[in-house]
């Protein structure tokens, strides 16, 4: 492919100050939530509807979110309401104030069933404590005994901590929709792999796609296998989203994702997401000739040091990679006597 058209490329370098927005498009704002993690922000748009605007996922539920959408409400979004919230997945930082904007700017919900349920049972499982099951699943992964510890200790992170209560009622998105945002039709493709049922939008009118996080400019969006799901294969389904999805990739599109900046040159940044996770594989393969547990697999997949504060996501994505490789019979696997997976190549 000629590489004149196949790089990646960044029409808009400047970032939306806290309360300030952006136009990237006839209509559609790009706005930013503040994140109080090593990935600072979250990215919002809104689309004018009209007479009313569509917002695109809504950040933490927290008094400093709650004080930025007062100035995005009071300024760029001033003279009309937000009529109706569209959430691509169910992680919190895209959910976290959709309950908000129904209860309290009487917002329509638009969101796939799957992340609906997720959404809301999470918001209502409230733990003091890891439950066994998780210490379990942390064992399973050869925890690090220090960060294990100090864990096991602490209360948890809850959903309901940084989700707004949502009420009862949605309305579904799922896959081959058209829907009308923005004076633009647009058709809903779903991803998985870093969320089940994950929704992206596809502009029939224009250029524009909404990515959430499953099209992200320069990071590969965490794939993650958790204690709700210990044996999940949650790679194979981002690869085949990828593969799937790459069939409606133009290289003129300009990609709005989640997080990041706004791109343009989808088609290559599709063929990355997937080759960065077949080479993970490939390092991890050649790591495994000496069995390990997961913890033990940080450095072929991520290349770099991996700190207590992103441990937990290093992690899951370990063990994400050790089941697909084991589901697809490349590895066997042992329990040792401390409850950790010792994981090695097949000979």
């Amino acid at each position: 492919m000629d590489q004149h058209i196949s790089r990646i490329r960044y029409p808009f370098e400047k970032i939306p100050a806290e309360g300030e927005a952006i136009t990237v498009a006839k209509g559609v704002l790009w706005m930013r939530l503040p994140l109080p993690m090593t990935l600072d922000h979250v990215n919002i748009y809104a689309l004018d509807d009209g007479d009313s605007w569509t917002v695109i996922d809504t950040g933490f539920a927290s008094k400093r979110s709650k004080a930025v959408w007062g100035k995005l409400l009071a300024g760029p979004l001033a003279g009309k309401p937000v009529g109706r919230v569209i959430v691509t997945h169910h992680h919190p930082d895209h959910v976290g104030l959709a309950g908000w904007f129904q209860s309290e700017h009487d917002a329509e919900l638009w969101t796939t069933r799957t992340a609906w349920l997720f959404s809301r049972m999470l918001t209502l499982d409230v733990q003091d404590s890891p439950s066994e099951e998780t210490l379990t699943f942390w064992r399973s992964g050869g925890m690090d005994a220090e960060i294990y510890n100090k864990r096991a200790a602490e209360r948890p992170f809850n959903f309901a901590d940084v989700v707004a209560p949502m009420p009862l009622g949605f309305r579904r998105i799922k896959q081959d929709d058209v829907i009308r945002i923005g004076g633009r039709d647009w058709d809903v493709h779903m991803g998985n792999g870093h969320a089940p049922e994950h929704a992206t939008f596809w502009s029939r009118d224009d250029n524009l796609v909404l990515g959430g996080d499953q099209l992200l400019s320069s990071i590969s969006p965490n794939i993650g296998v958790y204690a709700t799901e210990p044996e999940a294969d949650p790679l194979a389904e981002w690869l085949e989203s990828c593969e799937r999805l790459s069939q409606y990739a133009r290289e003129d599109q300009l990609v709005l994702g989640g997080h990041k900046l706004p791109f343009v040159g989808l088609p290559t940044r599709m063929r990355q997401l997937i080759d960065n996770h077949h080479g993970a594989l490939r390092r991890l393969a050649e790591h495994l000739e000496t069995p390990r547990v997961a913890s033990d697999c940080f450095t072929p997949l991520f290349k770099r040091k991996i700190g207590e504060d992103v441990y937990g996501l290093a992690l899951v994505e370990a063990m994400a990679h050790l089941n697909h490789m084991y589901i697809e019979g490349q590895l066997t696997r042992n329990l040792r006597e401390d409850g950790a997976w010792l994981w090695a190549l097949k000979g």
